[in-house]
């Protein structure tokens, strides 16, 4: 593969995961420390059924209407979680876990029978994403990266995770200092007057917004695996909520690039003939990347 055919082939595919991975990072950190860590495969398992109906809905997959679709099938959750607790009298994590799992169900189930295959949005995409799909058509040559017209033509999960990443990161350095206090000690910072139900829901809301924007990129799996893995192998690695952040989205960059390339190029390496899913591989890399922080984290050895 040439350089113009690693522009126009590898390079879209490759920014756009590690966005993602980095956008999903980020709430990860703050869910991980406040012990909601499986918040965000509820998340992911409660998307679905929303895209597939804002798709039946719509009779488009445009990114509006699977992402209002998404957010409510979110607000339904909570409804169905809040209704089984009153009605049925169960505790919160059977609720959760009756909600969620009953909710992505139904999501698979309406995949299969609706007519949602023909635009890409079936069972594998919803698993795996379609990364591989993500092709930059108008880079021809290398004087693409300053061509206005070929960069309107750049695939449109790449603004789209660029703009969700940035959003995030502006508002968390907004919160930060509320945020920590509140993930840390959340008494205290009751006492001080803070709002701490309003800054729970809005992390809450973060990572819906990070899951949502990179489910139909990059699938359910490698969305749940970036929520956690990055953010649990930086914690393995120190102490400091700063250095924790950075640490993610370092170990979120480099899950998906070379994730990446793993997947792509490794079997052809191999002299395989084909070669394997990249958010499969991506995931399986963030997943070593905490094994190995596990084992020889500094933080894991202090312990």
């Amino acid at each position: 593969m040439n350089g113009i055919d690693f522009l126009a082939f590898s390079a879209p595919p490759m920014l756009i995961a590690m966005f993602a991975a980095m956008a999903c990072a980020l709430p990860g950190n703050f869910l991980l420390l406040r012990r909601q860590a499986l918040l965000g495969d509820a998340i992911s398992h409660v998307v679905l059924p929303g895209i597939v109906l804002g798709f039946l809905a719509t009779g488009t997959a445009s990114t509006p209407a699977l992402m209002g679709g998404a957010a409510l099938a979110a607000l339904a959750a909570v409804a169905l979680i809040e209704g089984l607790q009153r009605i049925a009298r169960i505790e919160p994590g059977a609720a959760m876990g009756v909600t969620f799992t009953a909710m992505f169900a139904a999501g698979v189930l309406a995949l299969e029978l609706s007519g949602a295959g023909s635009v890409h949005l079936d069972v594998e995409h919803a698993l795996y994403g379609n990364l591989e799909s993500l092709i930059w058509f108008a880079a021809t040559d290398w004087s693409a990266l300053t061509d206005p017209a070929a960069l309107a033509a750049l695939p449109p999960e790449l603004p789209r995770m660029v703009l969700t990443f940035a959003l995030l990161a502006g508002l968390l350095w907004l919160v930060w200092r509320p945020l920590a206090l509140m993930t840390f000690d959340e008494g205290f910072a009751r006492s001080l007057g803070l709002p701490v139900r309003a800054l729970s829901m809005g992390l809450i809301a973060a990572a819906a917004m990070a899951a949502v924007a990179a489910f139909a990129a990059v699938g359910s799996i490698l969305t749940i695996a970036m929520l956690i893995c990055p953010p649990a192998a930086a914690r393995l690695c120190t102490n400091r909520l700063a250095t924790q952040i950075w640490l993610s989205l370092g170990f979120a960059a480099l899950s998906a690039l070379l994730g990446y390339v793993l997947g792509g190029y490794g079997p052809l390496w191999l002299g395989l003939s084909a070669s394997v899913s990249a958010a499969g591989m991506i995931a399986v890399v963030s997943g070593l990347i905490l094994a190995l922080c596990a084992v020889f984290g500094p933080a894991r050895r202090r312990a």
